[in-house]
């Protein structure tokens, strides 16, 4: 037998009626209440019963306070809505009934046993007085009475089984307290007995120390009578050091004095031979003079003028010849000597892998740029626009590729054109850009640009 109705039957919640049952508030048809509340373990199944039919009911059936809680979850519905189901089922006749009703057909056994004033033995007394309660067959308050005792009765004897259980527990406990108590006692007085032994032997141990005491006292004040004696013997010592050191510093006065009129003796000597020597150069000087008036010489090779067109003749060493989308354009760079390759960092990492973080990004270039700088050897510089970082890394001594970045206040693309602009003229430079503002400007300065597709495409190749 179930311990509740399962949702079924009628889908509108109602089955035959009985009869017998009142629907009256709380009383049957011979005015029968009950003298005490329900216990707890019946109303809890009540409300159990009311809300799984609950659930069954159609919109119009509902009672008006029971309609907000009928769309909960069966348990949820007992366990939030219960004392409203429970009012409801004690006011409200109609929806006993219709609870009644389902109790009925899921056990027929029980309710025609109710009605018929025979309980069957066997029966869960919660589930009988529940059935009870809603069916309200003549005499029901008596039967929730003797279920309400009987309940009483179960609670009592669980109770002195605990306290017979517990009183057990404190004997046992009570028992191995005393037998811990012995053996802690037998151990306390054995330990006090090695103690007493320890303090016999501790106390020979001292007096042997206090002979020791008085000798290393003894000891002590000789000790102490001989370094007083050494200490008059050092202070003796030390007055004859510092007396022998007032005559060596003495002796060094005089040396340096000597030192220092022998320098003046050189300086002396040095100056005649200045003097002899500008007198030489002098001669020297208009014999020049003299022999280029016989050999009518100009006075001057070159004049200023000339050196400065001649400055203006110099070129760099020409990096054109091929077109910029040229695959072999890089190759060719990196065959010209002395060739310095400079990288605009971001603008190659963008077009390449944009998508990775910054840090990640120069990374990845670093190791590509080391690579290519120890298959070809040429100078290459890196720049990294600074402004995305607190504090610029600091590039590896041992590294093949130069690595900067601009400082506060200036750009990448600055820093680009100002290293192109600080090389000599007639060193070969090249650019790797797709920025057309740094292309124009290098250009303008003699380097020749490189896309960074084509870079890219080349790391890649030999990666």
């Amino acid at each position: 037998m179930s311990a509740r109705p399962e949702a079924g039957g009628d889908s509108d919640g109602t089955g035959p009626r009985d009869e017998s049952v009142d629907v009256t508030p709380g009383a049957d048809s011979d005015g029968e209440r009950l003298r005490r509340p329900l216990p707890e373990p019946v109303r809890a199944r009540v409300v159990e019963y009311g809300s799984d039919v609950l659930g069954g009911m159609r919109a119009s059936e509902l009672p008006p306070l029971l309609r907000r809680v009928a769309k909960f979850e069966p348990r949820r519905r007992a366990r939030l809505a219960g004392p409203q189901i429970a009012a409801q089922l004690e006011t409200d006749g109609g929806f006993r009934d219709m609870v009644a009703a389902r109790v009925r057909q899921v056990w027929p056994e029980l309710a025609e046993g109710l009605h018929s004033g025979v309980v069957p033995p066997a029966a869960d007394p919660v589930a009988v007085a529940a059935c009870a309660y809603l069916l309200r067959p003549k005499g029901w308050p008596e039967i929730i009475e003797d279920v309400h005792l009987e309940l009483e009765r179960l609670a009592g004897a669980r109770e002195v089984d605990e306290a017979a259980e517990a009183l057990d527990s404190v004997r046992r406990q009570l028992d191995e307290a005393r037998s811990e108590h012995q053996s802690e006692t037998e151990r306390l007085r054995s330990q006090l007995k090695e103690q007493r032994t320890e303090i016999a032997e501790l106390r020979r141990k001292v007096h042997t120390e206090r002979q020791r005491a008085k000798g290393a006292a003894a000891e002590a004040a000789r000790v102490l009578a001989e370094t007083s004696d050494r200490e008059s013997e050092s202070a003796t010592q030390m007055n004859a050091l510092e007396s022998e050191n007032r005559r060596l510093r003495s002796r060094l006065a005089s040396a340096e004095a000597q030192v220092e009129n022998a320098r003046r003796a050189v300086r002396a000597g040095r100056n005649a031979d200045e003097a002899r020597l500008r007198v030489l150069l002098d001669v020297l000087v208009e014999s020049a003079h003299g022999l280029r008036r016989e050999l009518a010489l100009p006075a001057a090779l070159d004049s200023p003028a000339d050196l400065v067109a001649e400055a203006e003749q110099q070129r760099r060493v020409s990096l054109g010849g091929l077109p910029d989308d040229d695959p072999g354009l890089l190759e060719h760079l990196l065959t010209v000597p002395r060739v310095h390759l400079l990288v605009d960092g971001y603008n190659v990492t963008k077009t390449g892998y944009g998508t990775l973080p910054l840090a990640d990004q120069r990374t990845r270039l670093m190791a590509s740029l080391e690579g290519l700088a120890s298959r070809t050897k040429a100078e290459i510089t890196c720049v990294f626009d600074g402004a995305d970082i607190d504090a610029p890394p600091v590039a590896a001594p041992t590294r093949r590729v130069r690595l900067l970045f601009s400082a506060p206040g200036e750009t990448a693309d600055e820093l680009i054109v100002r290293l192109v602009r600080a090389e000599p003229p007639g060193r070969p430079i090249a650019v790797v850009t797709s920025d057309k503002e740094i292309v124009s400007a290098v250009r303008r300065a003699g380097a020749r640009a490189v896309p960074s597709a084509i870079f890219l495409r080349r790391l890649e190749a030999h990666g």
